[in-house]
C-alpha cells in the first residue's frame, strides 16, 4: 500500500499495523447494531428499567411504581428496548412479566456501573 493510499498526512505510518488492524474490524451492519443497543440504554429510564431487572422479572405496574412513572410510559420504554434485544416478555394470563433478554445484558450493564463508579466525571 502506498503512502498516499492512507488518509493521514504524518510521515510515520506503520502501514503492517495498519492492514493488520483494519483485518480485524467488525462489518459495518455489526457497528451500527453496536450503536443501536448503546443508544437504547444511553436513557437514564432504560437504565432504571435494566436496574430494576436485573434482580427479578417484573410486570409493567410494578415497575411504573418502582420508577414512579406512568404505566403507558414504562410500556412505551419496554417497547423500544424488547425491540432491540435488551428485554424479553412472559406471558401469564392477562399478566406481562418483562426481565432481561439474557447474563449479557445484566453483565455489560454491572461492567458499566463499575466502570462509571470508578471514574472521576
Amino acid at each position: 500500500m502506498a503512502k498516499n493510499e492512507f488518509i493521514c498526512d504524518c510521515n510515520a505510518i506503520n502501514e503492517k499495523l495498519v492492514l493488520e488492524t483494519k483485518e480485524k474490524m467488525l462489518s459495518e451492519e455489526l457497528y451500527c447494531n453496536i450503536a443501536g443497543f448503546f443508544k437504547i440504554v444511553g436513557d437514564p429510564t432504560r437504565c432504571k428499567i435494566i436496574s430494576a431487572l436485573q434482580n427479578s422479572e417484573m410486570c409493567v405496574c410494578d415497575l411504573a411504581n418502582v420508577l414512579g412513572m406512568s404505566k403507558s410510559s414504562i410500556s412505551h420504554q419496554l417497547s423500544k428496548m424488547k425491540d432491540r434485544g435488551i428485554v424479553r416478555k412472559r406471558k401469564s394470563g392477562k399478566e406481562v412479566y418483562y426481565s432481561l433478554d439474557d447474563e449479557h445484558v445484566a453483565e455489560l450493564f454491572s461492567i458499566t456501573v463499575e466502570h462509571i463508579s470508578h471514574t472521576h466525571i
